[in-house]
């Protein structure tokens, strides 16, 4: 049975695709280079802001990333003042997240986005009460899809990687998962392609809150 679930944020909690592709457009304007678009902005994220800022600068034309600092530096600034910028959780989310809490299951969340504007989506959008752990990308803690930070959330838990259901949105997840050894679920609804993620070699895949909810309610009936 289940103890807790962990949650990617951007893609699979929270739609913050406008809010990056703005503050990463921004921030390519400010350094007078072109916007990226919000496609290409969809492909890009996943892997953290710094890598998120290296593939908008090849994008763009900075082919030898020459502009990294200052445009990482800009980055940093412009999007703490607007990772709230037209961000919504997903249809059904803030019910599903309410019944798994009923169910008595642990809730955290895991993100690659720093822990300053992750820890702020969280809590302006779900409030400071609902999760039980939230953890943004941290300087000394590698970022995912290295399992160190799940697995510590897990610990925290006092939840084993069987007890733990990890759900995400991309490859970096499905990554994160296998190397976790923790039963993970990708949706559909966020930033990659359902083709996307069967090559991730995705086990379970989720289209709606409703299909989570089934697979938790299944796992516990298992156990009863």
């Amino acid at each position: 049975m289940y103890k807790a679930c962990v949650f990617d944020l951007d893609g699979t909690l929270t739609d913050t695709l406008d809010s990056l592709t703005y503050s990463v457009s921004e921030t390519m304007k400010e350094i007078g280079l072109s916007p990226i678009t919000k496609e290409q902005c969809r492909e890009f994220v996943g892997n953290g802001a710094k890598v998120l800022i290296e593939k908008a600068l090849l994008a763009s034309g900075d082919k030898e990333l020459s502009r990294f600092d200052e445009a990482f530096e800009a980055y940093q600034r412009i999007f703490d003042a607007n990772c709230m910028y037209r961000v919504k959780p997903y249809p059904g989310i803030v019910r599903m997240l309410g019944e798994l809490k009923a169910m008595g299951l642990r809730l955290g969340v895991l993100s690659n986005k720093p822990d300053r504007q992750a820890v702020h989506v969280v809590e302006d959008i779900f409030g400071k009460d609902l999760f039980d752990y939230v953890q943004g990308q941290k300087e000394g803690i590698p970022r995912k899809p290295d399992p160190t930070a799940l697995l510590n959330i897990e610990e925290h838990f006092d939840a084993l990687p069987a007890e733990t259901l990890y759900i995400g949105d991309s490859e970096v997840d499905a990554a994160t998962g296998k190397a976790a050894q923790t039963d993970t679920i990708l949706v559909l609804w966020g930033f990659r392609t359902y083709q996307q993620l069967k090559d991730a070699g995705a086990v379970k895949l989720a289209d709606t809150t409703e299909e989570i909810l089934e697979i938790i309610r299944s796992r516990r009936n298992e156990h009863e």
